[in-house]
């Protein structure tokens, strides 16, 4: 199941934090306009960036002239652009609707096939017509959310993950893109005049554009991996076009942009959030790496063969197809895997940006532990780091989410207390396995796991993620079985149990039980209620802003790019990008 299966054009937009600084939504993606040089996307890339009056057609067509689109041309002046504010009439949005979908076309040099259908909200009307849209889930897939993100340290027991999802993102779209009935909506924080953010109707375009082309609800993404995954090209495409967008609006379009003043953020589930975000940091990137290779081409060919883990989307041109795992099922009748509508047992594969998340956690909460430091995750320049010795020889992971019974009968969706898992992971090397084992051992630690007292590798904690847990390395394989008690375990997994007759043979990881010294600050500290997480929601694509803030990112640092431009307005761009950065809402 999907960790996100709606595709959230995560414009987050997060007030800064503890005087970090903060850019404007969008600046991550791709090469766009200099401000020194006025280089353009023609000139970085090869992609035609103007039509010059006198090569326009004299009958232009909206599915075959690039930059037009029902009669109007990308730099056509409109009424609107005088005015004071973004309010757009009724009677006036179809030509600024037009004219976005033509500079939509102009960047991204493709054509519309039909018309795109916006409708222009406000933040009251959306939570009454679409506010369930992210809490979309059944009672068994709620149950194998909350065990997913408990096992990610991300969602502790108190927590309900699909409401901590629902709270992630539930009062921040900005917008969506729903490919069942090709409709964009912008949501506006203006109710009596609902304004529109041209920056984000261009993300939300985009999507239209590439399910026109591409057919967005044929790809599969029924685990947390995939979605990453598939996101990396699919948002960093949108990222990559809205970001040059916005540079275009800063340096020679008008455009329809409402004030927004960043707010103070709300409690932020760091887990949860990096693990959203990968795609929309990473996915710039990838997709400049398709355009080096071949320009547009190169990105519209990997729509027929993209990411197949979030690996690849990490590092560009690194090939990592996940390995096949099938868990055999070692429980006895005391236990049973929990199926999801009576048939398809619930597993999940986390992936290696998932896997990051999960040990950077704590990073920039004070009151959670963590095994990656802010300098780890923020590296040595703007955005995040994902790519991290303990993650980077994965190779393929698969959780499989188990749940007691009672005389023959499985547990409700509601008794969380009665489940447990086990998670497999595969490794490219022992070393990798080894390095994973260890910070996973760590990770318990840090949660105040004590250690058993006949097994160095089996760990027991009795709040916020209360269970017993045995880490056992075989090779390139790490598996990691959880269930509320030791007894528990071997009867989930036969064998898990320190001493067992049915004990695997198999050496345990050798994790020095002593690798991690936990401060007086982070002992006990198992987030009390800060515990967002996922649920399955509806295949749409949303522009949010993450945690209720609007437009903005919180920016805890900067990473370097390899190619870096300035914008016109002198603010970093895809060579400087904020670390936490928030580019703008859009969805997916």
């Amino acid at each position: 199941m999907a960790g996100l299966a709606l595709l959230a054009a995560l414009v987050l937009l997060v007030a800064a934090i503890g005087g970090v600084a903060i850019f404007s939504p969008g600046e991550d993606p791709g090469p766009g306009p200099d401000s020194d040089s006025g280089a353009s996307d023609h000139e970085q890339n090869g992609l035609e960036s103007e039509v010059p009056q006198e090569d326009r057609p004299e009958d232009p067509s909206t599915t075959e002239t690039i930059g037009y689109v029902d009669g109007y041309w990308y730099d056509d002046e409109l009424p609107v652009d005088d005015r004071a504010d973004a309010v757009v009439e009724s009677d006036e949005l179809d030509a600024v609707v037009a004219r976005s979908m033509a500079r939509v076309e102009l960047i991204r040099n493709l054509t519309f096939q039909d018309e795109a259908d916006v409708d222009v909200i406000s933040r009251e009307e959306y939570q009454t017509e679409h506010g369930d849209m992210f809490a979309n889930v059944t009672g068994d897939e709620r149950l194998q959310q909350n065990v997913n993100y408990e096992a990610l340290f991300m969602v502790d027991r108190e927590t309900d993950a699909t409401e901590a999802f629902e709270s992630l993102y539930g009062g921040a779209v900005d917008g969506f893109y729903d490919p069942a009935t090709d409709e964009i909506v912008i949501v506006s924080d203006s109710p009596d005049s609902p304004e529109l953010d041209e920056v984000v109707l261009g993300h939300e375009l985009l999507h239209a554009l590439q399910d026109q082309h591409f057919d967005l609800r044929s790809y599969d993404r029924e685990t947390i991996d995939q979605d990453n995954a598939k996101n990396g090209l699919i948002e960093g495409d949108a990222v990559w076009v809205d970001t040059t967008y916005e540079q275009r609006c800063a340096a020679d379009w008008d455009c329809l942009q409402p004030e927004r003043i960043p707010p103070a953020p709300d409690d932020l589930n760091w887990g949860l959030y990096l693990t959203i975000y990968q795609p929309y940091d990473d996915g710039p990137d990838y997709v400049d790496y398709l355009l080096e290779q071949d320009g547009w081409d190169a990105v519209d060919a990997a729509y027929d063969d993209p990411p197949a883990s979030s690996s690849e989307v990490i590092r560009p041109g690194d090939d990592r197809d996940p390995v096949a795992i099938e868990i055999e099922d070692r429980s006895n009748d005391e236990w049973t895997q929990l199926e999801l509508d009576g048939d398809d047992v619930a597993t999940e594969s986390v992936g290696e940006a998932g896997m990051v998340a999960m040990f950077a956690g704590g990073a920039f909460d004070d009151m959670r532990p963590t095994v990656l430091e802010q300098a780890d995750i923020l590296g040595s320049g703007m955005g995040y780091e994902f790519d991290h010795a303990i993650t980077d020889g994965w190779a393929g992971d698969e959780l499989v989410t188990y749940v007691a019974t009672n005389d023959g009968e499985t547990v409700t969706a509601d008794d969380v207390d009665d489940t447990g898992y086990v998670w497999q992971t595969e490794w490219t090397s022992d070393e990798d396995a080894a390095q994973f084992a260890d910070a996973y051992t760590e990770l318990l630690e840090l949660y105040n796991g004590g250690q058993a007292d006949d097994s160095a590798d089996t760990y027991v904690i009795d709040d916020g993620f209360p269970g017993a847990y045995h880490v056992d390395q075989d090779g390139e394989t790490v598996t990691i079985v959880r269930a509320p008690t030791i007894d528990d375990l071997d009867a989930l997994d036969a064998g898990a149990v320190p001493g067992s007759a049915d004990a695997s043979s198999s050496n345990s990881s050798g994790a020095d039980s002593t690798a991690a010294s936990t401060t007086d600050e982070q002992e006990g500290a198992v987030l009390a209620g800060l515990n967002p997480g996922f649920g399955t929601v509806t295949a749409v694509f949303v522009s949010v802003a993450l945690a209720g803030t609007v437009g903005w990112l919180v920016i805890l640092g900067t990473r370097a790019r390899s190619r870096g431009h300035s914008s016109p307005s002198g603010s970093a761009a895809h060579g400087a990008r904020p670390v936490a950065v928030v580019v703008k809402p859009t969805k997916l």
